[in-house]
């Protein structure tokens, strides 16, 4: 039996549950599971399924590798620019006007997603908009 068909319920439960940049392959006899997982409870979902596929992990060919995100809705983020002020715009792009700035160093609230390059965030005095997620960090 493939390790991929072995392991399916955990793949499709780790699709099904959210899991972000999930990457899934095999290299010499073990099947390698990476990922972010939304929050703690999905985390301990797949550990419980991998438990219930291979009791005690005694096999010893499977690597799970799945964190759980912190930069979760509701979450804090930290303004990590070089030194200047973070333009927080109407949408997600560069051509769309600035409503907002945060500063370099702030900690602000991120509402979502809405792609890996643009997640909208809301400052402490409310300002609501767009910012690149590069200059964004999980607060720890």
């Amino acid at each position: 039996m493939a390790l991929q068909d072995k392991y399916k319920e955990l793949t499709d439960a780790a699709t099904a549950a959210g899991v972000g940049n999930l990457q899934v392959r095999e290299q010499d006899g073990v099947l390698y599971i990476d990922g972010e997982a939304p929050s703690g409870s999905v985390k301990d979902n797949l550990w419980n399924i991998y438990d219930k596929i291979d009791p005690n992990f005694l096999s010893g060919d499977l690597v799970m590798n799945i964190n759980v995100s912190t930069a979760v809705p509701g979450a804090k983020v930290k303004v990590v620019t070089e030194k200047s002020n973070l333009n927080i715009r109407k949408g997600p792009g560069t051509d769309q006007p600035i409503v907002g700035k945060a500063a370099h160093n702030e900690i602000i609230t991120l509402v979502s997603k809405s792609s890996d390059q643009w997640w909208l965030v809301r400052t402490n005095d409310g300002e609501e908009g767009y910012s690149y997620a590069q200059y964004l960090a999980p607060v720890e």
